[in-house]
């Protein structure tokens, strides 16, 4: 990598993440349905036509067939090219943070990948399938040493914390309320999450979450009127994964603003 021209290493990064991201497209869409992510084929949803190899290519085969079926002519989901897009980028930028390394390979993008399909299929089904928490949580444990500053112990530490410290919360919101309200694959993407960030980016992550879902919540709330604000229930893992991948990219900055003597 070094002996290529900087454009072209950032050009490499991102189109692993074009790539990643079509396979993500796959994941979120067969995951929650307990289907084969490998076959069948990728074919239209609406005609089932199967889709040749070069009308699948990330983004270009979108722009180039208009975003319609080559066969039915039907619209294809914008959300194809934007997960793509989005996985180009949060893998360049993921680059760009930590440099090229057999740990970003074999450990961040899998991780920042596991996040982005969390994201959309959280908001989709309302549930965060085990094969991507607890599929995470072994392979962030399994892959802790790897990480210079995190180490296996961290990484058990991270994990062990952010279980308990959400299934105590769960524990207490059910003896107040009487029904839960947390659900369990939140618990165990925080343990995940833990593992691969260690103690204090869970911290951070709980913190970052919950700002951001306060905001996004009270101002959902209010578009959708006062009587309706009481029953809004929005889901809570795309906003662990926004906390995350805060304190993936900007470390322990804000931990170490309230760890820092006045």
């Amino acid at each position: 990598m070094d002996l290529m021209p900087i454009w072209m290493t950032y050009l490499i990064g991102f189109c692993s993440g074009l790539i990643i991201g079509s396979f993500l497209n796959v994941v979120i869409i067969r995951l929650p349905q307990h289907q084969s992510l490998i076959r069948p084929g990728s074919s239209c949803p609406q005609c089932r036509k199967k889709i040749c190899w070069w009308d699948n290519v990330p983004l270009l085969s979108y722009a180039f067939l208009g975003g319609r079926c080559r066969f039915c002519k039907k619209k294809i989901s914008f959300r194809y090219p934007m997960i793509e897009f989005l996985t180009g980028l949060v893998f360049l930028a993921a680059f760009v943070h930590s440099g090229w390394s057999p740990i970003l390979v074999l450990r961040d993008w899998p991780f920042l990948a596991i996040l982005i399909a969390v994201t959309f299929i959280d908001i989709e089904h309302r549930i965060i399938p085990d094969e991507l928490s607890l599929g995470g949580l072994i392979f962030g444990l399994l892959t802790g040493w790897t990480h210079p500053e995190l180490g296996w112990i961290r990484s058990i530490l991270g994990a062990s914390l952010g279980f308990s410290f959400f299934y105590g919360v769960a524990w207490l919101y059910y003896q107040w309320r009487g029904h839960s309200g947390l659900g369990g694959g939140d618990i165990k993407l925080l343990a995940m999450l833990g593992a691969f960030l260690g103690p204090e980016g869970v911290f951070v992550t709980v913190l970052v979450s919950s700002v951001f879902g306060s905001v996004v919540g009270l101002a959902w709330g209010m578009a959708m009127g006062r009587k309706n604000m009481m029953k809004l229930s929005l889901p809570y893992g795309p906003f662990l994964a926004t906390g995350g991948l805060f304190y993936y990219f900007f470390g322990d900055s804000l931990w170490l603003q309230f760890m820092t003597p006045m």
